[in-house]
């Protein structure tokens, strides 16, 4: 019995978590689809210059690793002259050295091969980031001017209508020919405003589709009504700096500055050159081999080096500091614009609904010969003004949500690691 209950219990739970998940993806059916989406980014000349630039570094982790030293041989060949027996003896002597490389410095060398890769992941993850917002931006400016196009096309039918009334009315002889006029214009100038909507919609297309050509743009995206913000200020606060790649970024460049430093100092010990040498001297009667070591003196060039490494170090953890600032003020204004956003939205939306009630109301007044034809344009111009208002307004608040669960790679996949949060926000 109690098996049964528990299994009873989880079903209901798994039910609950399936709602909640669906509920979310209908509240996404605002955004492209999340396999347009993934395309869009990778195919981005952002992206692909970043994921270019991680190659490279990958190149050039082999190249640190390695290091820069060669093997060196060295060939030469003189005539010995004895002047006192007049013999010209000829002599030859090659060798091959190659300067080694302290241990100390091997390992500080793969940290910093290591870290420059790091540093080029981060800014991949940042490129696809960065191509996320303006995939965003892109897509909310279509929405709305695709907002817009729609309520002009309501209203023009709506005014149409409304002349058409007008019309029958002046035949009948229950208003002058003067409201007529007024009607036809009304629903003249709806028809130009239309137009431009129009246009404006299909430019904003236009610009999404240039730069992203794997979105497709649906003839008609059903809205979706705004959700409020879950969690505080210091929830998003931390989720957005623990996976914020520019950050990311800064640390690793702060890291291989530091390196680099470290790098300079133990360089003001110099590497030495160690060679072997095979010599044939006095026309082959004497035969010289041997083991040689050389070291480069320095007269403080090493030494002002290190002391200039060390200030690109302090610089480099100035700028990661600066950037986390700035970052902690961009996660204020992205969180409170989202919470405005829906404020204002909500506040819209009862007006809205009130506005055209009354323009509703107006306008069955006027068909009855109980309104003006003043009072129910009127009225119909601000029924349109609070629904364009509405409209936008619910558009800023899914956009800002969208925004802030972007930066919190809460929205759509930005590197490996996101695929799973992703599906579960």
């Amino acid at each position: 019995m109690k098996h049964i209950l528990l299994s009873g219990r989880s079903a209901l739970l798994l039910a609950l978590l399936s709602g909640i998940a669906c509920a979310e993806e209908i509240n996404r059916s605002d955004l492209p689809p999340p396999a347009q989406v993934e395309s869009a980014l990778n195919q981005h000349l952002t992206v692909l210059n970043a994921a270019s630039e991680l190659k490279m570094e990958h190149t050039n982790q082999r190249k640190w690793n390695s290091g820069n030293y060669e093997f060196n041989l060295r060939a030469g060949t003189g005539q010995r002259n004895i002047a006192s027996t007049g013999q010209n003896l000829k002599e030859w002597d090659v060798a091959l050295e190659r300067p080694l490389r302290l241990f100390n410095k091997v390992g500080i060398d793969e940290d910093i091969g290591a870290a420059s890769v790091a540093h080029a992941e981060y800014a991949l993850g940042d490129a696809r980031h960065e191509a996320g917002r303006t995939l965003l931006r892109l897509w909310f400016a279509w929405q709305r001017e695709q907002a817009q196009v729609a309520l002009w096309q309501q209203q023009v039918d709506i005014l149409k209508q409304q002349a058409q009334m007008t019309e029958k009315r002046v035949k009948a002889g229950d208003a002058p020919k003067l409201e007529l006029n007024q009607a036809q214009a009304a629903a003249a100038q709806a028809s130009v405003s239309w137009h431009q909507a129009q246009l404006r919609a299909h430019l904003a297309g236009n610009d999404l589709t240039r730069q992203f050509p794997t979105i497709q743009l649906p003839e008609k995206l059903p809205p979706a009504t705004p959700q409020a913000t879950e969690h505080d200020l210091a929830f998003w606060k931390s989720r957005v700096l623990e996976h914020n790649h520019e950050l990311g970024m800064m640390q690793e460049q702060n890291r291989v500055q530091q390196l680099l430093a470290q790098r300079s100092r133990a360089d003001q010990l110099p590497d030495p050159t160690v060679g072997v040498r095979y010599a044939n001297e006095v026309g082959g009667n004497e035969k010289v081999a041997g083991v040689y070591i050389s070291v480069p003196l320095s007269f403080g060039q090493r030494s002002a080096t290190a002391v200039g490494a060390a200030q690109q170090a302090a610089i480099a953890a100035d700028q990661e500091a600066f950037v986390k600032r700035r970052l902690e003020g961009d996660i204020y204004a992205a969180y409170t614009q989202t919470v405005s956003s829906f404020a204002t939205w909500q506040q819209a939306h009862e007006a809205a609904q009130a506005i055209r009630s009354n323009a509703e109301l107006v306008g069955k007044a006027y068909s009855l010969g109980e309104s003006s034809l003043s009072d129910s344009l009127i009225a119909r111009r601000f029924a349109l003004e609070s629904s364009l208002a509405e409209n936008l307004a619910q558009l800023d608040a899914n956009e800002a949500r969208y925004r802030l669960l972007l930066d919190a790679h809460q929205l759509w996949p930005l590197d490996n690691e996101d695929e799973h949060h992703a599906n579960h926000y």
